[in-house]
Formats: C-alpha cells, structure tokens, sequence
C-alpha cells in the first residue's frame, strides 16, 4: 500500500496539540488525544514527535512565532522612527497599551493558551530555552523603539500585568498599564 503523501500533517498535528490543551489543559495532551484531534493515526503523532515534550516545544514556538506577528503587525515596528531614541519612544507606553487592551477585549483562551505552554516550562525543562526565546524574541523587536534594559523591563510589566488579569479573573486596567509602561519608559531615558 503507498503511503499518502501530507506534507501538512505535521503543522496539523501541533495545532491538534494546542486545541487540546486551549480545551482539555496540558494534563490532557497525549499523543492519542492530538492524533483524534488532528483525524490522523496514532503513529503519525509518534513520527513527527517522538516525546510529549517534543511536542510541547514545537507548539509553544507556534505560540511564539504567532505572538511575534501580532506585535509586528501592531504597527508598533511598522515606520522608521529615526535616530533619535526620544522620537522612537514617543507614545511606546500609550501604543504597548492599546495592544494589550486589544488582546483582552477578545477572545482570552488564546492568551491563556500561550500563558500555560509558557509556565509549563517551569516543571518541564525542555521548554525553557523555547519559552526565553520568546522573552528575548519581544525584547529585540521592543529594542527598535527603546534600550534593550527598558525593552526588557516593559516585557516583564506586560507579563506581569497579563498573568494577574489572567490569574485573578479580573479586568484589564489600561489606565494603570499605561502609567507603570510610562514609569518604565521614562526611566530609560535617565
């Protein structure tokens, strides 16, 4: 019997996992349940990723890479600001906020989607060197628009910020993003 050609299975397998865990949690995830997510055999899961951890890591660079784009297609990168580090930070903290009250204003499971790969990295080590990547993924495109130790700062504000809203079930205080960012911001400028 020939084997079916399916160059996007694999792309479907790590979607089928981050379905599985946006409804069931990690404690869910196992190669039986991503394979009848994803409608392919049990042994296509167990091809493409030998270990649930290897699994794991690849759905938690998806969550990166998506994060990425939505903060390159914000429109916080989108112009050349100039040499000038004051022009470049110019409203950072008003449009960082805007981003995050956009985020929330949807839907929240796929926030706390990339929040639980993104703290499972904690028990699980495989995930750590994934999980900073995404740090210094932000860090970067944040240091076109301020100094790397601001950069850094304001990305963990945001994660802060984003997991006590998450954590607490509460609402997301723009207000009061927007002046801790400004505190931030201002205080790479002395």
């Amino acid at each position: 019997m020939a084997r079916r050609y399916d160059p996007e299975r694999r792309t479907r397998i790590m979607d089928a996992a981050l379905a599985v865990i946006a409804s069931d949690g990690i404690a869910g995830l196992s190669h039986r349940t991503v394979a009848a997510e994803a409608d392919v055999p049990l042994g296509s899961t167990t091809y493409h990723f030998a270990s649930l951890d290897e699994l794991l890591v690849a759905a938690l660079r998806r969550c990166n890479e998506n994060f990425v784009q939505a903060l390159r297609a914000s429109g916080l990168f989108a112009e050349e600001r100039g040499g000038e580090r004051g022009a470049a930070e110019a409203d950072l903290a008003g449009e960082l906020t805007r981003l995050l009250d956009q985020w929330f204003a949807g839907e929240r499971g796929a926030i706390e989607l990339e929040y639980e790969l993104y703290l499972a990295a904690l028990r699980r080590p495989a995930l750590r060197p994934v999980a900073a990547e995404w740090t210094e993924e932000a860090v970067a495109l944040l240091s076109r628009r301020t100094d790397p130790e601001t950069a850094r700062a304001l990305v963990a504000l945001m994660d802060g910020v984003c997991l006590q809203v998450l954590l607490t079930g509460g609402t997301f205080d723009a207000s009061y993003t927007r002046v801790m960012l400004e505190r931030i911001v201002a205080g790479g400028d002395a």
